[in-house]
């Protein structure tokens, strides 16, 4: 046991990370509801109306993120290793980034029409983004708490791999049926985010998994 592990025994370990942690995840859902809205529309001026309550959302994100590091660089305990804070708060921070980024997308690219596969996806990066702040919020006590985090990030690795299925079920489908070069790239951009979108929600849970695995 190195000096650092020993300490955290009888020094009272810096309890401020957690509501940061729970605003994280409760702002990560609420740019996934958005962005579920968005592709939900036909309406461009819909989609613009949306993008921007996303880039605000996303800007809350990033302050959120700053908060944390800063916390991080004041605190002399912290409730479970730094590398895992920062990593945690870095991963939540790519998937609000990416889902700005797709909103973003919409609205410059403007496609003809909007892929039904993109409900499919965004409602998965919602359900996804629902078990992250089941599991975060489970971080408050993660040792009486460590079945239902478990069970959370099986659900998310789960989401996953259904993300992949229809992600590749989609590309197949705009090969085969779009002639128009143009709107072929566009939709096969926004179908890749969707999906990486999901990616990095699974990178969320993996650093839950591996602040379990220290805790043990």
């Amino acid at each position: 046991m190195n000096i650092d592990s020993f300490l955290k025994f009888f020094v009272p370990k810096d309890h401020s990370f957690f509501p940061l942690f729970e605003s994280d995840a409760q702002n990560l859902v609420k740019a996934s509801e958005l962005l579920r809205e968005l592709l939900s529309s036909v309406d461009i001026t819909e989609h613009e109306r949306y993008y921007k309550e996303i880039r605000d959302v996303e800007h809350i994100g990033d302050d959120i993120t700053n908060k944390t590091y800063e916390q991080l660089n004041k605190s002399f305990i912290t409730p479970f290793d730094r590398e895992d804070i920062h990593e945690l708060t870095a991963n939540i921070d790519d998937v609000v980034d990416s889902i700005n980024g797709i909103a973003r997308r919409i609205c410059l690219y403007r496609p003809k029409k909007l892929m039904p596969i993109y409900k499919e996806l965004a409602e998965l990066v919602y359900e996804a983004a629902k078990e992250v702040e089941t599991a975060i919020h489970c971080l408050k006590d993660p040792v009486s708490n460590k079945e239902k985090i478990r069970r959370a990030c099986s659900i998310v690795t789960a989401i996953e791999h259904k993300a992949d299925e229809i992600y590749f079920t989609g590309v197949s489908e705009l090969f085969e049926k779009e002639e128009d070069p143009k709107e072929l790239i566009k939709n096969n951009k926004i179908l890749e985010m969707l999906e990486r979108c999901v990616d990095e929600e699974e990178d969320v849970t993996d650093t839950l998994k591996s602040i379990l695995i220290k805790m043990a």
